[in-house]
């Protein structure tokens, strides 16, 4: 099985999650096994990057984290062989970005660009107001998101799996220890254990 850790918005391979899992992945000599791609900021040049990745494996687990969380959700809807794990997601950003338009800075990269209404409507074209195969999800959110609403993550996802954990923030607190939760969901153990 292969794994994609798919970053959110102004992130990158360097954010903290992307590199848990890389040290994770090569401290049980499965390196090979995950891909940490760096995206573009723009939608659709970003989900066809994603798709060149997805089109390469047969049997894959995307990890989403924020924005990554809601191309993880297209990915998922689109390709029957994907699974996926979202934390703390986006689950309609092109609603919430829209406060954001104008000069950005990637965090990691420090490449500037300008966020503009073309984004958005990149965005909107690959949102599904209503997931088809919510059983392709698992859910792991944290109520202290100070970045996003958790409840609306808990209501669009409501058909698929869900972890709510109280507390937390939107980096995801403790991500590390949830990563038996990812390989259990991703190897079909975590449904069996957990009901």
């Amino acid at each position: 099985m292969h794994f994609i850790y798919i970053h959110g918005f102004n992130s990158s391979p360097e954010s903290l999650k992307g590199q848990q899992l890389i040290r994770h992945f090569e401290s049980i000599d499965r390196a090979s096994q995950l891909s940490v791609p760096a995206l573009s900021h723009w939608p659709e040049e970003a989900m066809q990057q994603l798709e060149e990745m997805v089109d390469q494996h047969d049997d894959l687990l995307l990890i989403g984290s924020s924005l990554g969380g809601f191309y993880a959700t297209y990915l998922s809807e689109r390709y029957s062989k994907v699974k996926a794990v979202l934390v703390n997601p986006a689950v309609a950003p092109q609603k919430l970005l829209g406060a954001l338009l104008g000069p950005q800075k990637n965090f990691y990269s420090g490449e500037e660009y300008e966020l503009t209404l073309e984004h958005m409507a990149q965005l909107e074209r690959l949102y599904y107001p209503r997931l088809q195969y919510p059983e392709r999800l698992l859910l792991m959110q944290q109520e202290g998101d100070e970045t996003l609403d958790y409840r609306d993550a808990v209501r669009y996802y409501s058909q698929s799996a869900q972890i709510v954990q109280p507390g937390g923030h939107h980096g995801f607190e403790n991500f590390e220890s949830m990563l038996p939760t990812i390989f259990a969901f991703a190897e079909n153990r975590w449904q069996s254990e957990n009901g």
